[in-house]
């Protein structure tokens, strides 16, 4: 993550207004939620809502686990049934929402919750290069609650994962996916697709990915909304998603597509109670904010918005947030904050 401020006005936005929740048409029916409670018998998981956000007549079609059932349009567990750690975690399931016919994903809800994000991976005390397949299945393999990496839009419309806007000497922005691939990166990796971070985050469940959409320089910010949120939506991925931009209006358009996507604003510029007046679910804001307003961890947490902090690398300041009891610490040293979250 960096300042992107000056990006914003190439972004290819007009500005939206402000929305409630389920204000303007979603891309899909959706669910406030895609994680089943453990241990819970008959566990309610969500209501179920269509594209405009309303309650609809909801008929399950497909459910090889027969757990689920649908009970005044909430998705629940059936009566007897349960999910322990020993079950498998991820259950498809097909239902019809009105008129239309969507899949999901459920998963159990093994969700590690350590408030350690990897930035950009584990990369810096091991073999992958930061952003790559390597450095993301590292921040699996360590136990962190996520990863964060960084996505923008390839020339021909591939989403790829780089945190600057060059990589390898190459333009992401005005290079094929192809040219991008051509690209060597540590450990024999290359340059990857949000496709890719989605499969490898999804044969496990424990750790969720961290999706940092980049303001764009060539008017596509719109676009790279929407197609991440698709190709979230086509892997059934909602579960181990969360997005944040620096851009604002990209947050409200990810919003817009998925109105319950968990969403939150880097730059820094905006209260907890525009963020909830705006349905932003988080603020992940850099650390010297915090120094600024000293009540903002505790002004977020009243307006029921998350806490995510970055890059924080050193000790002293680990502990500081720790005891502010934020959400969320994003590190460049996930192995250090996670021996101190383990006291």
């Amino acid at each position: 993550m960096n300042n992107c401020k000056k990006m914003f006005l190439a972004s290819g936005f007009t500005l939206l207004g402000a929305t409630s929740l389920h204000a303007q048409q979603a891309a899909a029916p959706y669910l406030d939620a895609y994680t089943v409670p453990l241990n819970q018998k008959n566990a309610l998981i969500s209501k179920v809502y269509d594209k405009n956000g309303n309650a609809a007549k909801t008929v399950i079609l497909e459910d090889a686990s027969g757990l689920f059932t649908i009970s005044k349009n909430a998705l629940k567990l059936k009566k007897k049934a349960s999910l322990s750690a020993e079950d498998r975690f991820a259950y498809p399931i097909r239902v019809q929402v009105g008129n239309e016919t969507v899949s999901w994903t459920l998963v159990a809800d093994h969700f590690i919750k350590n408030k350690v994000v990897a930035h950009r991976g584990a990369w810096k005390n091991n073999a992958g290069s930061q952003n790559s397949i390597t450095s993301l299945k590292d921040a699996i393999r360590i136990g962190c609650e996520g990863s964060e990496f960084d996505v923008w839009l390839s020339a021909d419309g591939y989403p790829v994962i780089s945190h600057d806007p060059t990589i390898g000497g190459k333009k992401v922005e005005t290079t094929t996916l192809a040219e991008l691939q051509t690209v060597q990166l540590k450990n024999n990796d290359r340059v990857p697709t949000l496709e890719e971070y989605i499969n490898t985050i999804t044969e496990q469940p424990k750790t969720r990915l961290v999706l940092e959409l980049k303001p764009s320089a060539t008017g596509r910010a719109e676009e790279l909304a929407r197609k991440c949120v698709e190709m979230v939506h086509a892997k059934k991925a909602q579960a181990w998603m969360y997005y944040i931009s620096f851009d604002y209006n990209i947050c409200k358009k990810v919003k817009e597509l998925d109105p319950t996507a968990k969403i939150a604003y880097l730059t820094g510029d905006k209260t907890p109670e525009q963020l909830q007046a705006d349905g932003i679910w988080g603020l992940d804001y850099h650390f010297g904010e915090f120094s600024k307003k000293p009540t903002l961890t505790r002004d977020a947490k009243q307006q029921g918005i998350t806490v995510n902090v970055w890059t924080v690398n050193n000790a002293p300041a680990m502990d500081d947030f720790l005891k502010q009891d934020v959400d969320y610490i994003t590190t460049d040293e996930p192995e250090l904050l996670l021996e101190k979250v383990k006291r």
